[in-house]
């Protein structure tokens, strides 16, 4: 079986290629899909509908461009890593992780220890808590062995 997981959160940092490079170099049957992380873009994927008046209908058009991928993507995989950064708020990041959970999609977050508190109802969800892209990698390799 080749395992197909989404990687979903934080997007300011290399989290999702270290864990690509660790079940790669692991050999691990798995295929990695996530949302758009290009910012800039993904701020900008409804544009081509029309300029919105004011920046909350522009957030709302491209959220909604945007939620055609993600639906689609979270719907399809079989585990998600769902990563809590420090510099930003993942709001994005706890909706798709409360979509899995309603789904029945196992997921494993991806945090600090110091935000385990405001994460509490999300951890509690979640199959495992990892800290660290190697934890998830062993994870990995555990689940699809």
């Amino acid at each position: 079986m080749i395992w197909t997981v989404y990687l979903s959160g934080e997007i300011h940092t290399d989290w999702r290629e270290q864990i690509a490079a660790g079940a790669e170099a692991a050999g691990l049957p798995v295929e990695f899909t996530s949302a758009n992380t290009d910012h800039e873009s993904s701020d900008a994927a409804g544009d081509f509908l029309g300029k919105p008046e004011s920046s909350f209908w522009r957030d709302h058009q491209s959220s909604k461009v945007n939620a055609i991928r993600t639906k689609t993507l979270l719907e399809q995989c079989d585990l998600a890593v769902i990563r809590f950064g420090d510099k930003y708020k993942q709001w994005n990041a706890a909706f798709d992780a409360g979509y899995c959970a309603a789904m029945g999609t196992p997921y494993i977050t991806l945090h600090d220890d110091d935000i385990v508190h405001p994460l509490k109802e999300v951890d509690a969800a979640a199959m495992a808590w990892a800290q660290t892209p190697e934890q998830v990698v062993e994870l990995l390799k555990y689940v699809t062995a």
